[in-house]
């Protein structure tokens, strides 16, 4: 009947903790639908805003857009600025978790010894010293002719034995608690995790620095092709920024309700089997709360000393009954197995003190509490902060690319430009080319002389020709 209740009760409690995790769950869901729905509403305005745009056919007349570029500068800077935020934070929560998963190996370490202790110690009694009863209790099967002293020796033996059960027993129930204890899988899964989600979180980071750029690179070089790039990847980004805001609101409660009592979140996750007592024990280590273990120590070591006084006090009449049967050897190596087995009971009763597990316990508290729920929150900051000025990035840049107009083929010269001649200029050039092109001695059809041509017949025309002063003397 007790044990009826107390399945029942167990199964209230395990149906009351999987209702408030999925409240927990729900309550997390609806904060990260928060920047979600920011998220849909700012692209509900920007598809009204680029429509108008792509909807307006009218012909712009130019302006001057250096205001619309320095605020374009400005801005990218400002994002630059917001994103290198979010690569510290991002360096900061990797520190964190690393930490809290390298003091955690620590803990798991330190079960593990103890588990690998108490396990000693059962070999050692159960084995050990039990295949030596056993060889001793086979001796004392001979017939003897002194009764009484065999009796009293008998019961000896037999306390002998039974101490040595209660021994191993009370280690068995030592390393009981901490069977299901193992961090190693929770430990290897966090690992992997963080080996994706660290570089994945710098590419994309990296990615909205990268756009930022080419941003500042199209405004300052006045490319349109940038700007419009940016225009279609800036969506994206803005995108990619509210859904990290999402996961970081989301993970930042959680991890600070995490940190508002961790003790009592490990004591939600911790398995059935591992008693409450156990966990506030090494969570608090209070000297006032007693070492859980300290009863079944105590015991494992009041039953080795009178293990080593029912050996003391059997040796003597076992020998004198039953001389040249080894017991020598036996009772020798009995003994030698009883100091191990109290020699790793001293080594027990040091491992499972709170202090060192307490201790590895507050620094991978304090790494994930501290400088990973810091990092989380510049995470969160900087995702909030880029989604918003990317936003304004793209308003601005869809703004401005329009007034930036497309390069004119070479056909398409506006005759107006200050920097070419009038028209009436051009044709009376054209006029004086074509007049001099019909007054020279070349045919027609001939294609006009090359520069080297033209020079030898410059050259000739001079050689031909009299000096002036030779012909003013034939004058005379």
């Amino acid at each position: 009947m007790y044990r009826l209740d107390f399945n029942r009760l167990k199964d209230l409690i395990v149906f009351y903790s999987k209702i408030k995790n999925l409240c927990l769950f729900q309550s997390l869901g609806i904060l990260g639908s928060i920047p979600a729905a920011w998220l849909i509403l700012t692209l509900l305005v920007l598809l009204i805003y680029l429509l108008t745009r792509c909807c307006d056919r009218k012909p712009r007349p130019s302006r001057s857009i250096s205001a619309l570029k320095i605020t374009l500068a400005i801005v990218s800077v400002l994002c630059c600025a917001a994103v290198g935020l979010g690569l510290y934070g991002n360096d900061d929560l990797h520190n964190g978790l690393i930490q809290t998963l390298n003091q955690g190996k620590q803990v798991d370490i330190l079960v593990s010894k103890i588990r690998n202790q108490t396990e000693a110690i059962e070999r050692q009694l159960r084995i050990q010293a039990g295949g030596q009863l056993n060889n001793i209790q086979n001796i004392f099967e001979a017939p003897t002719s002194n009764m009484t002293l065999f009796k009293l020796t008998d019961g000896y033996l037999k306390k002998l034995i039974g101490n040595n059960t209660m021994a191993a027993n009370a280690a068995a129930d030592i390393r009981q608690p901490l069977v299901g204890l193992d961090l190693t899988p929770k430990i290897i899964l966090g690992e992997k995790l963080e080996a994706i989600r660290w570089p994945f979180t710098m590419a994309v980071l990296s990615i909205l620095l990268i756009l930022c750029v080419i941003l500042l690179v199209g405004v300052a070089r006045h490319n349109r092709c940038a700007l419009i790039a940016f225009s279609v990847c800036g969506l994206l980004a803005v995108i990619a920024s509210y859904l990290m805001a999402s996961v970081y609101l989301a993970s930042s409660v959680a991890l600070g309700d995490l940190c508002m009592a961790p003790d009592k979140f490990i004591e939600d996750q911790a398995s059935t089997d591992l008693s409450k007592e156990i966990l506030k024990y090494y969570t608090n280590c209070e000297r006032a709360r007693a070492n859980p273990f300290t009863q079944r120590l105590r015991e494992a070591k009041t039953t080795l000393e009178n293990m080593r006084l029912n050996l003391n006090a059997l040796t003597k009449p076992a020998q004198y009954l039953f001389p040249q049967k080894g017991l020598d050897t036996k009772i020798s190596s009995l003994k030698n197995d009883i100091n191990a087995a109290d020699n790793f009971i001293h080594s027990l009763t040091a491992l499972v003190d709170c202090r060192s597990l307490h201790m590895h316990y507050l620094r991978g508290a304090r790494a994930l509490c501290n400088v990973g729920l810091l990092g989380l929150t510049l995470m969160l900051a900087s995702a909030v902060l880029a989604g918003l000025l990317l936003t304004a990035l793209v308003w601005v840049d869809s703004h401005t690319w329009i007034y930036i107009r497309k390069k004119k083929d070479y056909h398409q010269v506006n005759e107006n430009d200050p920097y070419l001649p009038p028209p009436q200029a051009s044709q009376a050039i054209a006029a004086r080319t074509l007049q001099r092109s019909q007054g020279s001695s070349y045919p027609p059809d001939t294609p006009p002389p090359s520069y080297t041509a033209a020079l030898l017949h410059n050259r000739s025309t001079h050689a031909t020709a009299p000096p002036s002063h030779e012909a003013d003397l034939l004058l005379y």
